[in-house]
């Protein structure tokens, strides 16, 4: 081994498979987990959806889940340089990535910050009873209507200072590195999310009225089984639910050790992510079946999504429920640590990747990474206009952000670098749970097909009608600028140098994946270049 190896950092790696499970459990559970899936869920047919969830699942979200273990854990780096250690002209992928985690970092961490104010605030109910919708839009974010042209960049006190005191907290656990920093706090704040998601699913059960939300959650609806816009749903909502295909699960799997199980750990990702969710179902369907008889309505009248669910119907169940004050600390402090574990892991993807490529420290790479995303996130979010910004920024780059490059992925892996046998062999060498020729299938073939539908889907979707209905502009900035702006900066971002001192180079915990494999440095670059041996999966 040449001698400049010995001076590399050793990379740095998760205590026990145990804490990398419970930190990529933290990155699925997060808040589209409790207020996204349980409406889907609702609006897909109730009992019937579980049917195209659990196909999706299965054919669709573990198959992605091992094709990203195998991708952070053979190549042994983050997101650019395991897709660069596969083939060079791969690295633009990882930085797509990386792009696309930087924009959602800015937007997640206001959600969180509205979470945890919510949480004081329902000890108290601040906002009064019958008042929650004008308390949170008018009174709490104090939003401008962008559509007539509403636009302030006025700073809102009681949503900067929580943001700012989410980034300080964030920070401090990214700069403690991932043993002491997000392996402890996942440890933490894991078991401390299924306590008090447990209590709040068990209140609101005993809630008057719960068993008829019960009902209009689970009850199937067969018909809705016809309609492919229901399986769309269900395999849209799984990719996002897993975390699969923006960096985070390549990322956290490169720091497992070299003899883990890789399938086995999938799985129980999985399950338990998606056990999460159907209890997350069965807590929101109770509690909005109780809304429902206090107003005389039914469950249809009731039932809603994302912010509206969180920040308008659940405050109205806490303003009328016994108890109420309880359920709100539980529901939004579950928000608040849900988001906490999910952002630390996007954010994870942003400092492996600069960490990786300028060779620097943990710490300095997290402030200089973690500052400027903070500046930006307070900048914007802490604004009148902080929700329409938010909407449009995430409606987007789901859809051509995280669809387009899990899209692009497979179809540049598995049909133009032809890597699926070797990702297949490698996690076999390494998993009780066998893959094989099926699960290259599902990967190669099966999911472009339906990431494909998805993305031509949302392109004539956002097309036809301005989204939102917000102005052209607004889109142009927010929306479609963005999306070409992040495929833009991946490629320029791929073209820089890295440093010698990065895990590029030398890296021995790499050295130890590659034994009787050759790799040597890249003579423009002096950057490494896989050998057609390692890239095509020789046994190591």
């Amino acid at each position: 081994m040449p001698a400049a190896t010995t001076q590399s950092t050793k990379r740095e790696a998760f205590g026990s498979r145990n804490v990398f499970i419970l930190s990529a459990i933290g990155s699925a559970v997060g808040l589209g987990n409790i207020w996204r899936f349980p409406y889907v869920a609702y609006e897909g047919g109730g009992g019937a959806f579980l049917i195209p969830y659990l196909c999706a699942l299965l054919t669709a979200g573990i198959p992605l889940l091992f094709f990203d273990y195998a991708i952070g854990h053979r190549f042994r780096g983050s997101s650019p340089l395991a897709f660069r250690r596969m083939h060079r002209a791969a690295e633009p992928l990882g930085w797509w990535q990386v792009l696309i985690c930087v924009v959602i970092a800015t937007y997640y961490a206001v959600i969180i910050a509205w979470a945890a104010m919510y949480t004081w605030f329902s000890a108290q109910i601040t906002w009064g009873a019958g008042n929650e919708n004008d308390f949170f839009f008018k009174d709490f974010l104090q939003m401008g209507d962008v559509s007539k042209g509403g636009v302030s960049m006025q700073f809102v006190p009681q949503v900067g200072f929580p943001l700012i005191a989410v980034w300080v907290v964030v920070i401090v656990i990214m700069g403690l590195g991932v043993k002491r920093g997000i392996g402890r706090a996942n440890t933490v704040l894991m078991p401390l999310l299924t306590v008090m998601f447990v209590a709040l699913v068990v209140q609101s059960l005993f809630l008057p009225g719960a068993v008829d939300g019960l009902n209009a959650f689970f009850t199937p609806n067969w018909e809705a089984l016809a309609d492919p816009a229901v399986w769309a749903s269900a395999y849209g909502h799984i990719f996002f639910s897993l975390s699969v295909a923006f960096g985070i699960m390549v990322t956290y799997s490169s720091y497992l050790k070299r003899k883990t199980d890789l399938t086995g750990s999938g799985l129980v990702v999985a399950f338990a992510n998606s056990g999460f969710e159907i209890l997350a179902g069965i807590g929101v369907f109770a509690a909005l079946g109780f809304m429902a008889q206090a107003q005389g309505t039914d469950v249809a009248h009731t039932a809603t999504a994302g912010i509206g669910l969180a920040f308008v119907a659940f405050p109205t169940i806490v303003s009328n429920a016994a108890g109420g004050s309880i359920i709100g600390v539980l529901f939004f402090g579950a928000l608040v640590f849900a988001g906490v574990t999910s952002l630390i892991s996007v954010l994870e993807v942003v400092v492996a990747a600069l960490q990786d490529k300028l060779g620097w420290g943990r710490v300095r790479t997290t402030l200089v990474v973690s500052i400027p995303i903070a500046l930006i996130s307070i900048a914007m979010f802490s604004t009148t206009t902080a929700l329409a910004v938010l909407d449009t920024t995430d409606a987007f780059v789901n859809a051509f952000g995280i669809m387009a490059v899990a899209l692009v992925a497979v179809i540049v892996v598995a049909w133009l670098l032809h890597r699926l046998p070797a990702l297949r062999d490698h996690l076999n060498r390494r998993s009780s749970f066998k893959v094989g020729w099926f699960w290259m299938l599902l990967v190669g073939a099966l999911a472009p097909i339906v990431l494909g539908y998805l993305f031509v889907s949302e392109v004539i979707a956002k097309v036809s009608e301005p989204y939102g209905g917000f102005p052209g502009w607004f889109l142009s900035i927010f929306g479609w600028g963005m999306v070409i702006a992040l495929v833009v900066l991946a490629i320029l971002l791929s073209l820089l140098p890295w440093s010698h001192r990065s895990h590029a180079k030398d890296d021995p915990d790499y050295d130890e994946f590659l034994v009787g494999e050759s790799y040597a440095p890249d003579a423009e670059t002096g950057t490494v270049r896989v050998s057609d041996a390692v890239a095509e999966g020789a046994r190591s």
